[in-house]
């Protein structure tokens, strides 16, 4: 760093104490960097730009599909002008850009803010649905079972997230013109974390961990009773029970099962196996 002599500032002998000397060395340099900071705003092309301006060149870029763009417009509005419609406005379409921009992480965050700010605005069953989509659209393993991923390691936390907001929209907003989707949404989430508590108990199985095996199925059961997977989670808690020697569990199993599903097709995969249905491993 160069001296302060080095710019023509010389100090006379009552100047030249360290205390002194380092206290005018900060001086100058905050005086610099408030001057490379006005510069830095001077650079700024949106520098003395209107909310109105702000908010229509981030539609602009909406529409071109430069959302990484569009954020940068909505984020100057809203600090520029935290109040007034533009503010609210910019606050309801951040969370959507943020999505389209890939940082689903924002767009939570964003959906979530506007939310407690404005509990009762007219748009705030929209981002109930927008936080359903995010979380919907992020759960690769459930939109995804070709993935090579062992399905046991797949969290479940994002099928679940989605569930609860497209719950909270259609509870608390039930004409909604969202609600109908976001039911067909819940009902196939349902269906898909159901299916995917199957499978983990079918991880379970193939590896000897019959108990966990059973404790899982016997979850699915009780969680998602009305889903299509339940009928597979019952023959996997009396296989279960039956590899772990628990025959009064096994036959209670059995007796629920075809109570409930007098067709269901493991009971003709053990016939034709010609040996108890239940032993399909």
């Amino acid at each position: 760093m160069r001296s302060l002599a080095a710019y023509g500032v010389t100090f006379g002998p009552a100047f030249r104490s360290p205390a002194v000397l380092r206290l005018l060395a900060a001086l100058f340099v905050a005086v610099f960097l408030a001057g490379c900071s006005s510069l830095s705003e001077k650079a700024d092309e949106t520098a003395g730009w209107s909310a109105g301006r702000l908010y229509a060149e981030a539609k602009e870029a909406q529409t071109d599909g430069n959302w990484v763009g569009a954020a940068k417009y909505l984020e100057k509005l809203e600090a520029r002008f935290p109040y007034g419609r533009y503010a609210q406005q910019a606050q309801l379409e951040l969370s959507y850009v943020y999505w389209k921009s890939g940082e689903a992480g924002s767009a939570l965050a964003a959906a979530d803010r506007f939310i407690k700010l404005h509990p009762n605005h007219p748009a705030v069953d929209y981002v109930y649905y927008l936080k359903g989509l995010i979380n919907f659209n992020e759960d690769l393993g459930l939109v995804g079972y070709i993935s090579n991923q062992d399905l046991s390691e797949r969290d479940p936390k994002a099928a679940r997230e989605s569930f609860e907001a497209f719950r909270e929209l259609t509870t608390r907003f039930p004409d909604s013109k969202y609600a109908p989707d976001a039911i067909k949404r819940m009902d196939y989430l349902v269906n898909a974390l159901a299916q995917q508590d199957v499978n983990v108990a079918h991880y379970y199985m193939r590896r000897g961990a019959y108990v966990a095996a059973a404790n899982r199925a016997q979850y699915a059961i009780k969680t998602y009773p009305r889903a299509p997977a339940i009928e597979e989670a019952m023959f996997i808690l009396v296989k279960a029970y039956d590899e772990l020697g628990l025959t009064d569990l096994r036959d209670d199993a059995e007796r629920v099962l075809r109570q409930n599903f007098p067709d269901s097709r493991f009971f003709e995969i053990g016939l034709e196996r010609k040996s108890a249905w239940w032993k399909l491993w």
